[in-house]
């Protein structure tokens, strides 16, 4: 697809890899990052001409409606939706407690917001000769990983609606659906599990993003992602198409 003269919303885009995509598409698209740290949004989008803020929480109903409108009114519309904000807990499900409530706020963040605003924006993608939503995942999506077991409950819950999202929406519209299944990536967010050790620059997961939007690689397995994929579930592919026909 097309990846310039977009507006282009990406949630969780003060930091991490929301933040690699913003910059990496800022040159020559709109790009309006959401979060809800305005101090942190302020600071990323004084030093890029292209890139806008707006403060709002993505589970607060509330919020997403002001956003959705505001979005409206200054923007006039979006080409690509990135549902990019994560949540997660490090934790054991056989010695710690809470699961419940864990459980309950990952799946509000990495699983109902992206519905939520996919169900908001869907009807001004579609309005456009081409638009995009893309989905971020996870590799334990594929793989649950035990130290962080419902938030890949929460990412394996994304990648089956977003296969379906997919499907659905290749038969009757523009709206191409993307997603991005990066493995462990040194951010922020993945410091208590090894991520600055470990992780793969989040540039990279970025870079990968911007050929596949480029190239219509919907399925975007960065890393090591790929070869878990290619090792264990290429058969899911004929296993969907056989299911859904």
């Amino acid at each position: 697809m097309n990846i310039t003269n977009n507006t282009i919303l990406i949630t969780g885009g003060g930091s991490g890899i929301g933040l690699e995509i913003a910059k990496a598409l800022s040159p020559e698209n709109k790009i309006i990052i959401v979060g809800r740290n305005k101090e942190k949004l302020d600071a990323v989008a004084k030093d890029f001409k292209n890139i806008f803020t707006i403060q709002a929480d993505i589970t607060n109903e509330a919020d997403i409606n002001r956003l959705y409108e505001e979005v409206k009114t200054t923007f006039g519309n979006i080409t690509i939706l990135i549902n990019n904000a994560g949540n997660a807990y490090v934790y054991n499900l056989a010695s710690d407690g809470d699961i419940y409530n864990k459980a309950i706020a990952e799946f509000t963040t990495n699983y109902f917001a992206p519905i939520r605003l996919t169900d908001k924006f869907l009807p001004l993608l579609k309005e456009q000769n081409e638009a995009a939503i893309v989905n971020v995942s996870s590799i334990v999506g594929l793989v649950p990983g035990s130290h962080v077991p419902t938030y890949s409950d929460s990412k394996a819950a994304l990648h089956s609606h977003t296969r379906l999202l997919r499907y659905e929406l290749a038969k009757n519209s523009n709206v191409k659906v993307f997603e991005l299944m990066p493995p462990l990536v040194n951010t922020d967010f993945s410091v208590e599990i090894g991520g600055r050790e470990n992780g793969i620059p989040a540039s990279d997961v970025a870079r990968d993003l911007v050929k596949a939007l480029q190239e219509n690689i919907y399925e975007i397995r960065v890393g090591n992602t790929e070869m878990v994929h290619n090792n264990f579930f290429k058969a899911t592919e004929e296993a969907f198409a056989i299911f859904n026909n």
